[in-house]
């Protein structure tokens, strides 16, 4: 649909997180020559959307949850390394002007097990990854036969560090020289398995060896089919890792954990040469509609790798527990594997990336400036309330006729709304609204406007944009959770997107963050600076984020920060019918839980954080008279969240949910595309890259760039 006669498209786009930010960056790239004329809308004061952060007492970051970025990332990084070379160009004062200064290495990860002793932490430095993420792609394992190869490999290496840490020598190279054919490889195979089993470590390592010369030579042939000579070599290996499991469930704890990923490994490359999915146009999701759990059982992994800390990892780190129930873990098996697989071998630079100050301060704040500068408008304290379709004609395609906005506050003399302080030199959001800048702000900052909430229904007035009048596409950016209620006639229309809505699912999370007056070494930790998933409930993952500490004006010492977070249990059904009295009773909740999780876990963590059994509260670090706060009275001065709200609750994959998320390349209503991380994407899971990857996708919907094949990681049909 063409704009005004000569004159520039108008884009409406409707959200403010990076999936709709990423489409407004790309349509207003230079490249376009202004051909796509960008209004932002977006309810509130802030940019962010579900990364949305701001600056609380003492200038402290107060998050929406954990958030770290990884090191495959591979979109996001470039849109933010572009983001700050063009912001350094056009506002040279920023503090932090490079993207090196923004995000920073977290090689140390951690996840935690359960014994009969406690809990014990099981620490791992990754080493740096070739390149940095970002950095132009050739080539590289996004196939499932490239990612499989990567798996062999891996194994391998495991195999033969199982054999160090047993200290046994190997008797000698069993393995066939370095050019051998296919058949003397599955003849040396044959004669291995004469053995009925794997019996000792030299005949491990050769398997190792086999298993590493075919991935070489005769990849992907060996790999792909059920009647691989390949196939029943990892049936052996499972039998032997099961038995080495059995072995070592009371013995040496580190050699427990390398078996346990040897087993998990060689159910996924047993699973894949049995589902054919290196053949399988779908590829990894093929294989959507299981749970992964259950996919690996189905292959063969053993019930102590199923139960690992690594395992439990995975599904903490995407809240993948149906209904925030965590005896539910559901997590679709492709988006699982395909997860894994990115995570582990195409990170580059570092496993995990830590940012340089609050997510609203380094990722938003930057590309709001930028767009801005760009001529992109933004209407902060606008909420959507209803996208209005044309009436159906015969003949004639479904297309958008109308936006309706409720108008949460106006703007002292009709200006656009300013949304950044200044912080260390450093551009960042704050936790609230700046009253001044609204007209009557007295009164609705007496008043408690909650301009975020589903639930705040009062308003300045409102506004109707019309199709042709006002705007000619738009770019739906709004959480998978406010549907219901924005986009009823969408989902009226269109039985798709019916389905979309009713499969799904989302879930509220709940987070806290402390500041304390001792070092973690002080408190008995005794590794580097770490992330840890897999981890007592509620709170099962937890970030050391001490770094921030500078950022921040304390008056007062702070020398730690913690993070932690996990899934809420959903007494609201997918957000339907949430109130403020509820919001209020649910914060009370995270609020008991949080204190109760530190009574009784934070000293797994931390040993000198807890005294006579109970957290040492007065560690944590107030500002003036909130100092006086004694006991409990004390966890009051800190930050907590729960995420109930429509738009806050994290977009889950459970399994035979996938096929029912729509592409924003699907325009099946004819001038609207859609964007966010509930979209069919390519990677299809609640994260950063996601989010960013929809984003270009609902650019090249509109503008046909960029290229499809730009789009790292992006390979659907």
């Amino acid at each position: 649909m063409a704009g005004t006669p000569g004159g520039p498209i108008r884009v409406a786009v409707v959200g403010g997180g990076c999936a709709a930010l990423t489409a407004a960056f790309e349509l207003t790239r230079p490249e376009h020559q202004g051909k796509y004329k960008v209004t932002v809308y977006q309810m509130g004061w802030r940019l962010g959307g579900k990364g949305a952060s701001g600056r609380g007492v003492a200038g402290r970051v107060e998050e929406h949850g954990l958030h770290l970025w990884m090191g495959f990332y591979e979109n996001a990084f470039r849109l933010m390394r572009e983001c700050y070379a063009e912001r350094k160009r056009v506002f040279p004062g920023c503090r932090i002007a490079e993207w090196r200064d923004a995000f920073k290495p977290a090689p140390d990860v951690g996840v935690a097990d359960r014994s009969g002793e406690g809990w014990a932490f099981w620490l791992a430095h990754f080493p740096p990854g070739q390149g940095e993420p970002g950095d132009p792609v050739s080539g590289g394992p996004f196939t499932v036969a490239g990612y499989l190869r990567q798996a062999v490999m891996l194994v391998v290496e495991l195999l033969r560090s199982a054999g160090a840490m047993e200290k046994l020598e190997r008797a000698g190279a069993a393995a066939p020289g370095s050019a051998p054919a296919p058949e003397a490889v599955a003849e040396a195979i044959s004669v291995l398995l004469r053995y009925g089993q794997l019996a000792t470590t030299a005949a491990i390592l050769e398997a190792g060896d086999l298993l590493r010369i075919a991935a070489e030579q005769f990849f992907p042939q060996f790999f792909t089919t059920i009647g691989s000579p390949v196939a029943p070599l990892l049936e052996m290996l499972a039998v032997t890792a099961r038995r080495q499991l059995e072995i070592l469930v009371e013995g040496d704890r580190e050699l427990r954990r390398v078996w346990q990923v040897i087993d998990l490994i060689l159910a996924v490359l047993r699973g894949s040469i049995r589902c054919g999915l290196a053949l399988d146009a779908r590829g990894f999701d093929a294989i959507n509609e299981h749970d992964w759990r259950e996919w690996l059982r189905m292959h063969g992994a053993s019930a102590h790798a199923l139960d690992s800390g690594f395992m439990r990892g995975i599904y903490d780190l995407v809240f993948a527990y149906e209904d925030g129930d965590i005896a539910r873990p559901r997590l679709a098996a492709g988006v699982a594997l395909r997860g894994a697989m990115r995570m582990f071998f195409t990170y580059r630079g570092s496993l995990f990336w830590r940012m340089g100050a609050g997510m609203g301060d380094v990722v938003f704040a930057p590309l709001y400036q930028v767009l801005k500068h760009r001529g992109v408008q933004f209407r902060f304290f606008h909420r959507l309330r209803n996208v209005g379709l044309a009436p159906q004609k015969e003949g004639e395609a479904a297309y958008v006729e109308a936006l309706d906005f409720d108008v949460q506050a106006r703007v002292v003399g009709g200006k656009e709304y300013e949304p950044l302080v200044e912080l260390h030199h450093l551009p960042s959001w704050p936790s609230q609204p700046d009253y001044a800048q609204l007209v009557d702000g007295d009164k609705l900052e007496r008043e408690g406007r909650a301009f975020e909430a589903a639930w705040e229904k009062r308003r300045a007035g409102v506004k109707k944009l019309r199709v042709t009048r006002d705007f000619d596409l738009v770019v739906l950016g709004v959480s998978m959770g406010a549907l219901p209620e924005v986009a009823s006639e969408l989902v009226e229309r269109e039985a798709r997107w019916r389905d979309m809505v009713r499969h799904v699912k989302t879930v509220p999370t709940q987070s806290f963050q402390i500041w304390m007056n001792e070092s973690p070494a002080q408190l008995g930790w005794p590794h580097p600076p770490a992330n840890l998933s897999g981890f007592m409930e509620p709170f099962d993952t937890w970030a050391d984020m001490s770094h921030l500490v500078p950022e921040e004006s304390w008056k007062e010492p702070v020398r730690s920060i913690a993070y932690f977070c996990g899934v809420l249990p959903d007494a609201a059904v997918n957000g339907e019918g949430v109130s403020g009295v509820f919001h209020r009773e649910q914060r009370d909740a995270v609020r008991s839980n949080a204190i109760r999780f530190l009574n009784t876990g934070a000293g797994q963590l931390w040993p000198g954080a807890v005294r006579d059994g109970e957290f040492r509260w007065e560690m944590l670090a107030a500002e003036g008279k909130a100092k006086a706060g004694k006991g409990t009275q004390r966890f009051d001065t800190q930050y907590w969240a729960a995420n109930v709200n429509p738009s806050d609750r994290y977009v889950q994959s459970l399994p035979g949910s996938l096929v029912y998320r729509i592409s924003p390349l699907d325009m099946t209503f004819d001038n609207m595309t859609i964007a966010g991380d509930w979209t069919a994407s390519g990677l299809d899971s609640g994260c950063i890259e996601s989010a960013v990857m929809s984003g270009l996708l609902a650019a090249h919907a509109i503008a046909g760039k960029p290229g499809l094949k730009e789009i790292v990681g992006y390979n659907h049909p």
